[in-house]
């Protein structure tokens, strides 16, 4: 029996990808009150057995790749979890660079506290900033097309076990950047490396390509409801 490991998604498959097994989790519940036992014992049982079935759901999935990550929506965050798994693989002793689009007219608190991490991590701010801070397409195209070029060095990289393209997304949607030349990038890496895309307006052919797409989505912002501005550590 293979050791106890987390479900990494945290929630059941739809219906139509589903095994035996994953029904058979679906059926037993998350536990908690949400579990129909009143008694101590009885609730007990019903955690064992689900516990014996996550251990097999997790024992059945054992392939390993590179995947591809798209944080993308309305919401904050999208960058914050990119940077997350930064964090999570520098962790592990692995080598990460990170390569932002767009930004760049500031250094972030993100960078100051990584580059304690020395040489496992490479950060490069590429951007110039808002269109509406520099207020040229021409000079924002080029820097988009050099900072595809850095990131196409470390895509191919296999020592890079996590590329970080942060506001890839808004770089297509401005059309600074051609998908196909993305979706290229993306394939010609190494079968272990992942990639984090990141930045609202993921277009739908990278959606498609993409393992895991999260959309982080608006509720409410204080700077837009309440006239808060942009502070240290929350914003950068």
């Amino acid at each position: 029996m293979p050791p106890f490991q987390p479900d990494p998604t945290g929630v059941e498959p739809p219906a139509s990808l589903e095994s035996p097994l994953d029904r058979a989790a679906a059926e037993l519940g998350p536990g908690g009150n949400l579990a129909p036992e009143k008694e101590a014992e009885a609730y007990r049982r019903r955690m064992e057995r689900r516990q014996e079935v996550q251990r097999q759901r997790v024992g059945e999935r054992n392939l390993e790749k590179g995947l591809v990550l798209v944080f993308t929506g309305d919401g904050k965050g999208k960058t914050t979890a990119a940077l997350g798994l930064v964090l999570r693989t520098l962790g592990h002793g692995e080598q990460v660079a990170v390569v932002q689009f767009i930004k760049g007219g500031w250094q972030p608190g993100e960078a100051k506290a990584l580059a304690l991490f020395g040489e496992s991590l490479h950060w490069h701010a590429l951007g110039e900033g808002f269109t509406w801070e520099t207020k040229d397409r021409d000079r924002d195209r080029e820097l988009v097309q050099r900072a595809w070029e850095r990131s196409c060095t470390y895509l191919a990289d296999a020592e890079r076990r996590l590329v970080v393209l942060d506001e890839v997304n808004v770089a297509l949607k401005l059309g600074y950047l051609e998908l196909d030349q993305v979706l290229e990038g993306l394939r010609l890496r190494p079968p272990l490396t992942h990639v984090a895309l990141t930045g609202r307006g993921a277009p739908p052919g990278l959606l498609e390509q993409a393992d895991l797409v999260t959309e982080m989505r608006l509720v409410r912002h204080p700077f837009r409801e309440q006239g808060v501005k942009a502070q240290a550590g929350i914003e950068f």
